[in-house]
């Protein structure tokens, strides 16, 4: 009875949307007359509110495009025009306009929609997106396929001012520029405006510009220019960009190639319907739109605290408070933070580097504190890491704090201008292993494959919060080449943590628990479950030994050496793709004569697959990765069947 009246209570809550109902796909949207579209916006942005409320993810810049989205769906014939939203997070209204609505409240749940764009949820995604910044280049490439096939289509990518910060964004329209690819970028302008819009003649000037009598007077003109001597066309070129650029802005794009039109109002669909149209009407050659919102629009919460609302757990749509599962322990981000602010004060050259990612990174509250000693270069990963780089160089400790995933987009620079150096750049790795509803896109798998192969680098993996705050001091104290510490999304377990970090010696490991037959090797924080499996293998009747390696390299040669001479089996286990912590252990097993036959040797690890989004829990369990994988793991190498197995998981429970 009580779950049918909180679904009672959730129908008579849920927004009246009676036109927004009638809207199946974007044809439907573009049956409906204009002047209906302005109540279909304010419909969609309830509807989009209420789904997040339910399901968590990200609200505030999908609040911010919503009247955006209305208009390219009038305008654009869309999915044969293609729509490219960049990073794909701002994206939960253009999937509530093209077909599915019924499924918007699984969002980034098991078996449900993603968070982000993904070509196999739809064909409206045309291309998938997570990371930043990709959205012109994929566009450039799509409008050449068409112009390559004969197909009239329009190509619409929309990209946020902060993925602007990166040099990805820029090569494509460098390249762009010098095409005629019918390839139009939207800047959405959503934080620092380049230039603010203001009002009723910044839009009369933008439906101007982008009109046809504009254009076509400034194709009249370049015609006449031509027919001048051409000591005239260079002149004649800059000025009629500096009268436009003088009302507009813009001559950054124009530089680049693009014909620029804005800033507008893009909460006003008075002003971005002529525009569109005009745009979409307008011909060949590359167009830069500029629009101007605002994160969170029509969501006083998300209005008043962009960044607190712009990734979200469930919460209370009347009051804005976030429903957050309580916790007994800190989160390994804020103890990252708190241990390099603790090195900081006792180390003047110790820095910190994030790109775009100061409160993800913790490195917000290190700045609160070290603002002069703290660097957030945008998102520009690789800058970030060569930035680094340089002040190694010169003598100072810089921290380069970056997601493991984004750290990818620096691989090159990772590679050519730290470790060939043998530069000591401290990286923190965030985020490492899976990371739930963020899904394929975030999952932070391949830093251990991708950064082990580098002759020089220093790799460790906290197994729990106390010992992050002493792999922080290890990288502090470490001066003779790069180092890099993983440690995952979420929090701790809970133990007590040290005031401050104590070095840890390179390359050593450490026995947790002594046993026999079974050694268990985790790497990273893994190891609380292979503790919990080893429980479970002592009620059978084994005595397991437990180690964790700390260190992937260098490895522990030594304490691998001793529990693959003393045990019958080890298992490796690890947070991380194929070709990291376990293929190291392989090799200098191999190397070393040590799988002979009598050792039976098995790594854990993530499996081959991009894994899809779910909670944490369930990837774990999937990849075998918690106490009861590794404990069937354990008991397989043992040579136990499966009913076997099965019979003693029933003895223990």
């Amino acid at each position: 009875m009580a779950d049918d009246h909180d679904k009672d209570k959730q129908l008579a809550e849920k927004p009246q949307t009676p036109l927004l109902d009638t809207v199946n796909s974007p044809a439907d949207l573009r049956a409906l007359p204009r002047e209906d579209l302005r109540q279909l916006a304010d419909e969609l942005r309830a509807e989009m509110i209420d789904a997040v409320s339910v399901t968590g993810g990200h609200l505030g810049a999908g609040l911010g495009v919503v009247e955006l989205t209305v208009a390219i769906h009038a305008v654009f014939d869309t999915p044969h025009d293609r729509l490219i939203w960049d990073v794909g997070h701002q994206a939960y209204p253009h999937k509530i306009l093209t077909g599915r609505r019924d499924r918007i409240r699984t969002l980034r749940q098991k078996d449900g929609l993603s968070g982000f764009t993904r070509r196999a949820e739809s064909e409206y995604d045309p291309f998938g997106a997570g990371h930043s910044s990709t959205s012109i280049s994929a566009g450039l490439g799509m409008a050449v396929a068409a112009e390559q096939q004969g197909l009239k289509r329009n190509v619409i990518a929309v990209i946020g001012d902060g993925a602007m910060s990166a040099g990805m964004a820029y090569e494509a329209m460098n390249n762009a520029g010098a095409m005629d690819a019918r390839l139009i970028v939207i800047l959405n302008d959503n934080d620092m405006s380049i230039a603010p819009p203001t009002g009723a003649m910044s839009a009369y000037l933008a439906r101007l510009v982008s009109g046809p009598v504009y254009r076509g007077m400034r194709e009249t003109a370049k015609t006449i220019a031509k027919k001048l001597p051409s000591v005239f066309h260079e002149p004649a070129r800059r000025t009629e960009e500096f009268a436009r650029s003088f009302f507009t802005g813009g001559t950054l794009f124009e530089e680049l190639g693009f014909y620029y039109v804005g800033p507008i109002d893009g909460h006003n669909l008075d002003h971005l319907l002529p525009v569109l149209t005009n745009v979409r009407d307008a011909g060949e050659g590359p167009i830069l739109i500029h629009v101007v919102t605002k994160k969170g629009k029509g969501y006083g919460p998300a209005e008043d605290s962009a960044d607190k609302y712009h990734g979200v757990s469930k919460f209370n749509v009347i009051t804005g408070a976030q429903a957050k599962a309580p916790s007994n322990a800190p989160s390994y981000t804020s103890v990252f933070a708190k241990a390099l602010i603790e090195e900081a004060k006792n180390d003047d050259r110790i820095v910190a580097v994030t790109a775009a990612m100061p409160t993800g990174t913790g490195l917000d509250k290190f700045a609160e504190i070290f603002p002069a000693r703290t660097f957030d270069v945008g998102i520009a990963e690789q800058h970030a890491v060569t930035f680094s780089a340089g002040m190694a160089a010169d003598g100072l400790k810089p921290f380069c704090a970056i997601y493991s995933t984004f750290l990818q987009r620096a691989y090159d620079q990772v590679v050519h201008d730290v470790a060939i150096q043998s530069l000591p750049v401290r990286f923190a790795l965030d985020r490492a292993g899976y990371v739930g509803a963020d899904g394929p896109t975030h999952a932070g798998n391949y830093d251990a494959a991708y950064l082990g192969a580098l002759p020089g680098m220093v790799l460790m993996a906290a197994a729990d919060e106390a010992e992050l705050v002493h792999m922080v001091a290890t990288a502090a104290a470490h001066d003779t080449g790069p180092i890099a510490f993983r440690y995952p999304r979420g929090d701790g377990i809970g133990i007590e943590l040290p005031e401050r970090g104590t070095p840890l010696a390179i390359g050593k490991g450490r026995i947790v628990r002594e046993g026999s037959t079974i050694a268990i090797l985790s790497y990273g924080t893994r190891l609380a479950e292979a503790l919990a499996a080893a429980e479970r293998l002592a009620a059978l009747g084994f005595n397991p030994t437990v180690a964790d390696a700390r260190f992937m390299k260098p490895l522990d040669e030594e304490l691998i050496a001793r529990l693959a001479q003393s045990h019958e089996v080890l298992l490796s286990v690890e947070e991380s793709a194929i070709g990291g912590f376990g293929s190291h252990v392989a090799t200098f097993l191999a190397r070393n004569g040590l799988l002979d036959g009598k050792l039976k040797f098995r790594p854990l690890m993530i499996p081959d697959v991009f894994t899809e989004h779910a909670s944490q829990a369930d990837m774990y369990a999937a990849a075998g990765l918690d106490r009861a994988g590794i404990l069937a793991a354990a008991l397989d190498t043992l040579g136990y069947d499966e009913a076997a197995m099965h019979a003693a998981a029933d003895r223990i429970g």
